[in-house]
């Protein structure tokens, strides 16, 4: 409902979200709106991973709960929230991922963590790109108070998977030379 009351979404490749199955959507993360914008129009459930900081924002945090957001501590390994990512992927289920691991500071794509890569190869599923535009919070949240409906974005890109490694090559080398911006 915020959405459509106060933007203007354009959304394009929904037919390349799997109907059935997992997939690891990655996407860049420009602000808040993103996680609502991806929520509302997928066709299925989305498990999306977030930051624990968030999880101690009174309501916000609650209504992620309840949705049944995967929390992450960001920056350290966190073997729970891996084993949850791993789990919820073995259960057939769409997990949505920021490879970044924060809200780009610049507003342009920065460069993402080896996370989703590891996550794709280990759990051996798709991975789908999803670029969100115009989404960034000083934009949305000026906009709100003029009451100015505006334009956001989301493109969902083909599905794809990252070629497993050849025997006697350490997985770690493979998704350091695969998810790196060369």
């Amino acid at each position: 409902m915020p959405n459509h009351n106060r933007t203007r979404p354009e959304v394009e490749g929904l037919e390349n979200l799997p109907k059935k199955g997992s997939a690891l959507i990655v996407s860049n993360h420009l602000g808040d709106a993103d996680l609502i914008l991806g929520i509302a129009y997928a066709p299925r459930d989305v498990d999306p991973v977030a930051k624990i900081e968030l999880r101690f924002i009174p309501v916000l945090g609650w209504l992620l709960e309840v949705y049944g957001v995967i929390w992450i501590h960001r920056g350290q390994p966190d073997r729970r929230a891996v084993r949850a990512v791993l789990q919820g992927l073995a259960e057939g289920r769409l997990i949505a991922i920021a490879p970044e691991g924060r809200e780009s500071l610049t507003g342009a794509l920065e460069e993402g963590t080896q996370g989703a890569a590891y996550l794709a190869l280990k759990a051996d599923t798709s991975l789908v790109p999803v670029t969100f535009t115009d989404t960034e919070n000083s934009r949305i949240f000026e906009n709100i108070k003029r009451f100015k409906r505006i334009r956001v974005s989301m493109t969902i890109g083909k599905p794809f998977r990252m070629l497993t490694p050849q025997i006697g090559i350490r997985r770690s080398k493979v998704v350091r030379k695969r998810s790196c911006r060369c």
